[in-house]
């Protein structure tokens, strides 16, 4: 049930993802035809785009873990038949996890004091908070240590049971 949960959720972002990312590539271009033919190119675009590539990077990264697009090293994993592939995922999911919820607990901090003193970034005729990236770091991360945590204890599972996974269907 968590899997399919976690699967939803992390389908989920990646359309959001890729509907920010079709809205920027409006926005840059507008600000590039605003600054080619009017000398007046749209106001924030920088500090927007900078903001949405930290919301993208972290939205996503839940999926990459879910997919198995994570990077591995197939050389050593070889070598020890069917339980080399399960321990570089239990591994992988212990380690995985520990990485990112430090991640959470050192943007925790941040993201409250994004939220309640105002935070923004940018000068002039538009300011971009802060607090919304931050947000979306913390909670992107948050879902990546699930995410590895289901992984790890798959992993577990299937080891203590002492046989290969079987193939699904």
């Amino acid at each position: 049930m968590f899997d399919r949960i976690n699967a939803r959720l992390v389908h989920v972002l990646l359309a959001v993802a890729a509907l920010i990312i079709f809205c920027l590539s409006f926005l840059v271009v507008a600000d590039v035809v605003g600054r080619a033919l009017f000398n007046s190119p749209v106001k924030g675009t920088p500090e927007i785009v900078s903001m949405s590539i930290v919301i993208v990077c972290f939205l996503l990264a839940a999926y990459s873990v879910h997919s198995g697009g994570m990077l591995q090293a197939d050389v050593l994993v070889g070598l020890l038949g069917w339980r080399g592939p399960v321990i570089s995922s239990l591994l992988s999911g212990v380690l995985g996890a520990m990485l990112f919820a430090l991640i959470v607990w050192g943007s925790y901090e941040p993201t409250l004091h994004a939220w309640s003193s105002g935070e923004f970034e940018g000068e002039g005729a538009l300011r971009v908070p802060v607090w919304p990236a931050r947000f979306v770091v913390m909670f992107g991360s948050l879902l990546v240590v699930l995410t590895y945590l289901g992984q790890a204890v798959t992993a577990a599972i299937v080891l203590a049971r002492g046989a290969p996974p079987q193939p699904a269907g």
